[in-house]
C-alpha cells in the first residue's frame, strides 16, 4: 500500500490539537501523518496525596513520562506507565502539544486506526547522540520518551536524526552514537515497545547520517531501520535521483532491512557542492516527484511518504494526484493494448471460422431457400386508404374555407365507367 501524509498537523488545520489534526488528514484522503515531537518542556514535581498508589495510566492531570525512586540510596528511573506512585517518588511530566495523559494517546491511536491514517512520531530535530554530553542524555530522553508515547498510539516507528560527526572525530563519534543507541534499544525491547527506531538520512557532510553509515548503525543494532529522505540523499549525491530506475536502486538498497514495509520523506530541495542548503516546496528544487511516481505505479511497493516541505499537507496532495494520474494512464494504456490483443484473437477466430465452415454455408442456403418459399406465397391485397382529411371533409368546422375542387384528387372508378353516363341519357330521349 502507499501511503501519504504531512510531517505534523496539516497547516490549513483549524484546530491545533493532534486529534483535530488527524481528522484534517483524513479529510483531505491522506492517510499518513508523523507527529512532531517538538517544544517540549520537562516538569519535575512531587505527588499529590490523591496520586499516591496510582499509576500513570490513571492520572488525567499530567503525562507522566518517568518516576525517580531512591532505592537503596540510588535513584532509579522507572519507566513503565503502570508503576504505582509512591508518596516519596519524584514525577517527570511532559509538557507539550502531543497530549494531556495517557488515555489521550490511546484515544488517538484508535482514532488512527478508525480514520485509516497511519501514526509514526519525529524526535526533536537537533540531536547530539555523540558528544557524551549533558546534551546527549536529553536527546536519549527524548528517544525513549518518543517510543513511549508512540507505543501508546500504536504508531508503526519512531524518526529520529543522530547528531553531528566532523571528520576529524567521525570514527569516536560513530562509536559513541552506536553505543548510546544500543543503550536505548536495550530499554525499548526491557519495556516491551512495539515501534521500530529509524534512522533518518542526513542532508550534509558534516552530520553523521550518510546511506551508508545508516545501514552499517542497522546491521549493527537490531530492532532499527533506515528511513529514507529522498531530498537529502540527492543533496548529498548532487543531484543523483532524476530517473525512475535511480529511485529504484535506492529502495533496493534497503530492501533487506525494512521488513517489507519503506518509510520516507520527500521535498524540494537546495543543495551545493554536496550538501543541502535548503528544503523547499517540491515545485521550487530540483528533486521532480514524477520519476519516483512512475516507479510506484510500476512496482506497487508497500511505502509511507511523508512530506516534509514547507507546504506540509499541500505537497502530500499535489504527490498524490501526480502518483494517481501516472497510474490511471498506465492503466489505460494496458487496457487498450489488452483490447488490441483480444481484436486480434477475434479475427483469427474468423479466419478460423471461414476455413471450417461448411455448417455456416448451410445455415446460409436454407435461409435463402426460406427466403424464395416465402416471396411465392400470394399476400392479401390491401387497398389504400385516402387520408383522414380527405375522407371526411365535411367534418371540419362550417367557418373554415372549403379546399378548390383542382386540389382535390379524381376517384379511380369515376375514370374507369364512363359508359354509365351515356345509359342515362338514352332514357331522357
Amino acid at each position: 500500500m502507499i501511503r501519504f501524509g504531512p510531517a505534523g498537523i496539516p497547516l490549513s488545520c483549524k484546530g491545533r490539537t493532534l486529534r483535530d489534526g488527524i481528522e484534517d488528514v483524513h479529510g483531505l484522503g491522506l492517510n499518513a501523518m508523523e507527529v512532531q515531537m517538538v517544544r517540549v518542556n520537562v516538569i519535575e514535581r512531587f505527588p499529590d496525596e490523591e496520586e499516591v498508589g496510582l499509576t500513570p495510566m490513571d492520572l488525567e492531570s499530567d503525562l507522566i513520562m518517568e518516576i525517580v525512586r531512591t532505592k537503596n540510596k540510588k535513584e532509579v528511573r522507572l519507566t513503565q506507565p503502570r508503576e504505582k506512585i509512591k508518596e516519596d517518588d519524584t514525577l517527570i511530566t511532559l509538557a507539550s502539544g502531543i497530549a494531556q495523559n495517557f488515555m489521550e494517546l490511546k484515544e488517538l491511536g484508535r482514532m488512527g486506526k478508525e480514520m485509516d491514517v497511519q501514526l509514526s512520531m519525529h524526535t526533536p530535530y537537533y540531536m547530539d547522540l555523540a558528544s557524551n554530553t549533558e546534551l546527549t542524555a536529553r536527546c536519549m530522553d527524548n528517544i525513549r520518551w518518543a517510543g513511549t508515547m508512540t507505543d501508546q498510539m500504536d504508531g508503526c516507528l519512531v524518526v529520529t536524526h543522530l547528531g553531528l560527526a566532523p571528520n576529524k572525530s567521525k570514527k569516536q563519534a560513530k562509536k559513541n552514537i552506536t553505543e548510546n543507541i544500543s543503550s536505548i534499544m536495550d530499554w525499548w525491547k526491557d519495556n516491551g515497545l512495539k515501534p521500530r527506531l529509524g534512522f533518518e538520512t542526513s542532508g550534509r557532510q558534516e552530520v553523521f547520517g550518510s546511506l551508508e553509515e545508516v545501514l552499517e548503525m542497522c546491521d549493527d543494532i537490531e530492532g532499527t531501520v533506515p528511513v529514507i529522505n529522498f531530498a537529502h540523499v540527492h543533496a548529498r549525491e548532487e543531484g543523483a535521483l532524476r530517473e525512475p530506475q535511480d529511485f529504484g536502486k535506492l529502495l533496493d538498497r534497503v530492501r533487506d532491512y525494512i521488513d517489507g514495509h519503506f518509510y520516507t520523506h520527500f521535498s524540494g530541495v537546495e543543495h551545493e557542492g554536496g550538501n543541502e542548503k535548503r528544503i523547499t516546496p517540491i515545485k521550487k528544487g530540483d528533486l521532480k516527484f514524477e520519476p519516483l511516481a512512475d516507479y510506484l505505479a510500476e512496482e506497487n511497493p508497500n511505502i509511507t511518504i511523508i512530506s516534509s516541505s514547507p507546504l506540509l499537507e499541500h505537497d502530500a496532495m499535489y504527490m498524490k494526484v501526480i502518483y494517481e494520474r501516472v497510474l490511471t494512464k498506465r492503466v489505460a494504456k494496458e487496457t487498450k493494448v489488452k483490447k488490441s490483443d483480444k481484436g486480434k484473437d477475434e479475427d483469427l477466430e474468423d479466419e478460423v471460422d471461414e476455413d471450417e465452415g461448411v455448417d455456416y454455408d448451410v445455415e446460409i442456403e436454407e435461409a435463402e431457400e426460406d427466403q424464395e418459399v416465402l416471396e411465392t406465397v400470394p399476400r392479401p391485397r390491401v387497398e389504400k386508404k385516402a387520408p383522414a382529411e380527405r375522407q371526411a371533409p365535411s367534418a371540419k368546422p362550417k367557418s373554415e374555407k372549403a379546399k378548390p375542387a383542382a386540389k382535390q384528387p379524381v376517384k379511380a372508378p369515376a375514370a374507369k365507367a364512363p359508359a354509365k353516363p351515356a345509359a342515362s341519357t338514352k332514357k331522357k330521349r
